[in-house]
């Protein structure tokens, strides 16, 4: 009796079959991108006499292991820390060459001075979770934002975030050359002083 042969899987085709479903899973798979601050680091020089800054000028938020929230040594939630910021950064509580004439905040003698020398220190401890940094940091740069918006649309009739986007984005329409120099007017009146000292190891 005469043996059957065995038959063969045409395996001609799996090659392109394998490349079809590499491109299907290219095409389909989402990629997730790494979420970061975009933030200019200060130039690396040496400063032998670093200025002074009044305690009144200085607005101290500390993040414990916990994610707990101490503002000025108050506890606070999250949500409220933005309006807190502001209220620090418009205070203008200076006078004379210190007055701000353009903050219209409630002009504590307590608070800070102006803008320009207010100073938020950010101080998180080593076991501070990667969400509430982020947080925190977004909650304070939104408090500059909102400040920059007001001035930008009282000065300009537009708001400083949605053009600033629209720059880096190379979507502007208009004169960039311009509104540069309107930006960095808006920004010298509320620059970004956050400090961030070097996080504390966990009890201390």
């Amino acid at each position: 009796m005469a043996r059957r042969a065995t038959p063969e899987v045409n395996a001609g085709s799996m090659a392109d079959i394998a490349f079809l479903l590499l491109i299907f899973f290219l095409v389909t798979t989402t990629i997730e991108k790494d979420k970061g601050i975009a933030r200019q680091l200060p130039p690396d020089e040496e400063i032998e006499d670093p200025p002074i800054i009044k305690q009144k000028n200085l607005f101290v938020v500390s993040v414990n292991k916990d994610d707990q929230l101490l503002v000025e040594d108050e506890l606070m939630k999250v949500g409220d820390l933005r309006e807190a910021a502001i209220k620090f950064l418009d205070n203008g509580g200076g006078v004379g060459q210190e007055a701000c004439n353009y903050c219209k905040g409630a002009g504590d003698p307590t608070s800070s001075d102006n803008p320009e020398k207010a100073v938020i220190s950010v101080q998180n401890d080593r076991l501070t979770s990667y969400s509430m940094y982020i947080t925190v940091q977004n909650e304070l740069v939104a408090a500059y934002n909102f400040l920059r918006n007001r001035e930008s649309q009282r000065l300009f009739g537009w708001k400083f975030t949605e053009v600033k986007q629209a720059i880096d984005e190379g979507s502007f329409n208009g004169n960039e050359e311009d509104a540069q120099e309107k930006l960095e007017q808006i920004q010298k009146l509320f620059p970004l002083k956050l400090s961030e000292a070097e996080p504390k190891k966990s009890g201390q």
